[in-house]
């Protein structure tokens, strides 16, 4: 499927941190053909989405702990860097023994020393935590893809058997038709019958088409001569004699007068 280009980040990913499970996922997106889906195939995606639903679930609290210990450890500093103010006047007026200054500063110098590890914990558990949200989604979306198109592929399979149905009842009908005397022969001679005058028909009207486009310069030159002819042809009433005018009013050919005049 096209729409599965790119899955290859996310079975990277569920590879990184599922191992088996990932690569059976992997091989379920690989394989995917809604086509033969099964609801075995359902379930798999199913249980595999739970599975990285648990596992997203754990990670988020695990960053929670993470953030959590960052802010108390920023805040402790913060406190300890404050005081560290004012011991000194204490340790001035002998109203603090030094070897509770020492230890304080060593636990303040411990604390700074250790936030840059508390930092780095929590960008990983954080970076791990969106990393199976990633997954969590993309196996989401799989799966809602597998459910919409297995539904769309059981329709297409229950439409084909349906038609399936009827074409093997109308074969049934068609061969007890054929069964009563002298039907398959009829039939067969008319079928016959009728592709032959279908074939006559085409070739009928493909001269037709030939022969119209014969025509058209014919009837263009004909038409163009009748244009010259009404052109050069004088008009009635100008220069016609006196005998032409008669003989065009009687309605008589012209030899028909030239002979009466004769006799």
């Amino acid at each position: 499927m096209s729409n599965l280009n790119g899955w290859g980040l996310t079975a990277r990913l569920i590879s990184k941190h599922f191992g088996t499970l990932g690569n059976r996922v992997s091989e379920a997106i690989a394989n995917f053909d809604p086509e033969t889906a099964t609801e075995a195939d359902r379930d798999r995606l199913a249980d595999n989405l739970r599975s990285a639903a648990q596992k997203l679930a754990a990670a988020r609290a695990a960053f929670d702990k993470e953030a959590n210990d960052v802010v108390k450890l920023r805040q402790l500093i913060a406190t300890d860097e404050q005081a560290a103010g004012t011991l000194a006047e204490r340790l001035a007026s002998g109203k603090i023994l030094e070897s509770t200054i020492t230890l304080f500063c060593d636990e303040l110098e411990g604390n700074k020393a250790r936030l840059p590890q508390e930092l780095q914990e929590e960008a990983d558990a954080r970076q791990y935590m969106d990393e199976l949200q990633t997954i969590v989604d993309a196996l989401s979306k799989q799966l809602s893809e597998f459910d919409a198109q297995a539904k769309k592929a059981m329709q297409a399979l229950s439409s084909a058997r349906a038609q399936q149905d009827l074409q093997q009842l109308r074969a049934e009908r068609q061969a007890q038709l054929a069964g009563l005397q002298g039907m398959r022969g009829q039939s067969s001679a008319l079928s016959a019958l009728t592709r032959r005058a279908e074939t006559i028909r085409n070739d009928a009207e493909g001269l037709r088409i030939v022969t119209d486009i014969g025509q058209k310069p014919l009837d263009q030159a004909a038409e163009l001569e009748e244009i010259r002819k009404s052109v050069s042809q004088p008009a009635l009433g100008g220069n016609e004699s006196a005998l032409a005018r008669l003989q065009r009013l009687s309605g008589k050919p012209a030899e028909e007068p030239l002979a009466l005049a004769k006799s």
